[in-house]
């Protein structure tokens, strides 16, 4: 063999040693997509069910709004699931293929959501799909993946009482969420009076109805008011007059979308800010906070199970990645760390049944554990969603949340709690 020979030879062992380097300075959550093959695993075997398999890529859908009064809380998401896709490909793929994403844009539109859903099952034969963020996209597109037989990782905090063989919940149900949230409120604010308030579709609904039930049977507490606004309404003087007569302990809010700058914004104007007034909502994350602005957020309060500023190891590297990727200023949100831990779950579960096929996944994905996620430890239930910890973030002026309460203990999932439906 030449001496050019030995050169080259080195050269490739030297490259293959930094990929290998490279691959182990990313926050992932586990290494076993290296020991890998098609040897191992042929397209024959891992695809029974005529998915989009080959022998070196798997495709797999995105679908969220990037466009439209949804976009300033799914873009983020959107960005943590390719972080994720990115990553795993980095070190090998999911049963030695790499990740071929197809991406589709809802445009916060719930019957686009379900004609674009059709469009990766059907057409495009995706062997799984991350995405939705309202409750109401996802009740669009839950009969096509049923019909069809498809797979979703849904990644936002939602009101429960939903249980499908094909979804996979990656944010939190009412009990870790609303109910806590309420819980920690009445013990630690002495709050005994409420104003709800949502956004008009079945989430915050849904969600203001578990709430109601909580806060008069089970806290004893009362109700002063309740209102909905459409999707994308920006003009809410009158709910603030409303509020002020009312003189609730806490306002609970459950607004999303672009109505968050319009919201915060006029309650500041109005002289409701955080050092007055209690207030709890469900739907500001770091993703909203860019656009509210922390100036008039500060002092309110989020009930999440995730916060950009969580001191843990995992956490750290997470931003670190996620800052590198999409820039400095880029932040994280409750549902962007949610939509992260979706392609980790179905890569976990994929290795574990040894098959793309949806049912054997779904088969493997009980009690799957990622001891690596930004949030801890977090691990799948029998019934499709995660045991995680809930936790209190109060926001602050520079648009992040100080944590000033955490659950002692992960709580169990339970998108059916007796008494709430």
């Amino acid at each position: 063999m030449s001496r050019d020979s030995d050169l080259s030879l080195d050269a490739l062992a030297l490259r293959r040693r930094r990929l290998l380097q490279g691959a182990a300075a990313l926050p992932m959550m586990g290494l076993s997509g290296l020991s890998f093959g098609q040897g191992q695993f042929p397209t024959a075997k891992v695809n029974t069910t005529k998915l989009a398999v080959t022998d070196t890529e798997v495709t797999v859908g995105q679908l969220h709004s990037s466009t439209g009064t949804m976009a300033i809380s799914e873009t983020g998401s959107i960005q943590a699931e390719q972080l994720a896709i990115d990553q795993i490909n980095a070190m090998g793929g999911v049963l030695g293929r790499k990740i071929k994403v197809i991406k589709e844009d809802g445009a916060s539109d719930w019957p686009t959501f379900a004609e674009k859903s059709k469009k990766l099952l059907v057409n495009d034969h995706c062997a799984a799909v991350f995405g939705c963020w309202t409750s109401a996209s996802r009740k669009a597109v839950l009969p096509v993946f049923e019909k069809e037989n498809g797979l979703l990782y849904y990644p936002t905090f939602y009101e429960g009482l939903e249980q499908s063989k094909n979804v996979i919940y990656t944010g939190q149900e009412a009990t870790q969420q609303i109910i806590w949230g309420l819980d920690w409120g009445a013990k630690e604010k002495k709050a005994k009076t409420f104003f709800l308030v949502g956004s008009d579709y079945i989430w915050p609904r849904t969600s203001m109805k578990i709430a109601r039930k909580h806060i008069e049977n089970f806290q004893k507490g009362s109700v002063k008011g309740e209102e909905y606004y459409p999707l994308g309404h920006t003009n809410f003087n009158s709910l603030i007059n409303k509020i002020k007569v009312a003189k609730p302990d806490c306002i609970f809010a459950a607004v999303v979308g672009g109505s968050n700058v319009a919201f915060y914004k006029q309650l500041k104007a109005a002289g409701i800010t955080g050092d007055k007034q209690f207030l709890l909502t469900l739907a500001v994350t770091e993703d909203e906070m860019t656009g509210v602005g922390g100036e008039n957020f500060a002092g309110f309060y989020s009930s999440m199970k995730y916060f950009q500023t969580l001191d843990n190891a995992n956490n750290k590297k997470f931003v670190e990645a996620f800052k590198a990727k999409y820039g400095k200023d880029a932040v994280i949100g409750d549902v962007t760390q949610a939509g992260y831990l979706g392609p980790w779950l179905w890569k976990a579960a994929v290795e574990k049944a040894g098959s793309f096929d949806v049912d054997k996944v779904v088969a493997g994905s009980p009690g799957i554990e990622l001891k690596t996620a930004p949030e801890g430890y977090v691990k799948l239930d029998a019934n499709h969603h995660l045991w995680s910890k809930a936790r209190i973030g109060q926001g602050q002026l520079d648009g992040t949340f100080k944590v000033v309460a955490e659950s002692a203990e992960l709580i169990k999932p339970d998108p059916f709690p007796k008494g709430y439906q």
